[in-house]
């Protein structure tokens, strides 16, 4: 049997990804020098109020012994093991290092999605999918790696001190996007390793469209599936959602709500606009 394991870039909590049959390894935050794992100890709303009151977050992988632990549940069966996008956490190299520090090293694949959140769960949930009707490891893999050639993910911030620290923007665009109010869109590079910048646009509507027309000459189709993902931004996603299903009709579009992981990544009340291609 071919067990499925992967993190909460997913936005699967642990016991949410029990519930389908993968196991789920917390990433973790921490903040106001306390450490949380993300989905289990505190929720977005939680981490967010926290932010408010003045203290700024960090990110990390899980914790390499918890993962060591998940592959010693199946010490008899075939592990895959999907991670995050490797470049832009460690996630994916403590997955690897996990893996030699087990008896059964031979039976676990460490896969690098490329991805997050969005088409990061429609990895796993294939996977999952596949190896629960009988398919092989060779055919699950190469069914992934079709899907995460696909891939598009896009972000859109609405706090540039979280993308000056990250260095995403240098100093002097930052401060003059938060003068005049500028919309910046950046776009997961294609081998998942870090985030370059696609689009300034004035207004958000402007911003949205301007990703609609790159998905287009991708060919998005009804073949895909669309996330948009926010962090505590409901009205902001839906008019993501309206636009999208404006131009992309006949594809299914899925809301989610971002993880603290990634909100401290985009910050509070970023966007992420992602596209896979299921077929």
């Amino acid at each position: 049997m071919i067990r499925i394991i992967s993190d909460t870039s997913t936005l699967y909590s642990v016991g949410e990804g029990k519930e389908k049959g993968i196991f789920v390894s917390p990433l973790a935050v921490t903040i106001n020098d306390r450490t949380y794992e993300e989905l289990e100890d505190i929720s977005t709303e939680e981490f967010v109020d926290i932010i408010n009151q003045g203290h700024i977050p960090l990110s990390s992988q899980p914790a390499i012994g918890k993962v060591v632990d998940l592959y010693n549940l199946f010490p008899e069966d075939e592990i895959l093991n999907i991670t995050m996008a490797d470049g832009l956490s460690g996630t994916y190299n403590s997955a690897v290092l996990a893996k030699s520090l087990v008896d059964h090293p031979d039976s676990i694949t460490v896969l690098n999605s490329k991805t997050l959140c969005g088409p990061h769960r429609a990895l796993v949930d294939t996977a999952n999918m596949m190896a629960q009707s009988g398919s092989s490891m060779a055919d699950i893999l190469e069914r992934l790696n079709k899907m995460i050639a696909s891939s598009r993910s896009f972000l859109i911030p609405k706090d540039y001190d979280y993308l000056e620290r990250g260095g995403r923007l240098n100093h002097l665009t930052a401060l003059l996007g938060k003068t005049i109010h500028l919309v910046p869109v950046l776009q997961l590079s294609e081998d998942g390793t870090h985030l370059t910048r696609f689009a300034i646009k004035r207004h958000y509507s402007k911003a949205i469209r301007e990703i609609i027309d790159r998905l287009k000459k991708d060919n998005l189709g009804s073949g895909h599936q669309l996330y948009v993902s926010h962090s505590l931004e409901p009205q902001l996603a839906k008019e993501a959602y309206d636009l999208l299903k404006e131009a992309f009709p006949d594809t299914e579009i899925i809301i989610y709500k971002l993880s603290p992981a990634f909100t401290t990544q985009g910050g509070p009340g970023c966007i992420a606009i992602q596209s896979i291609c299921m077929e």
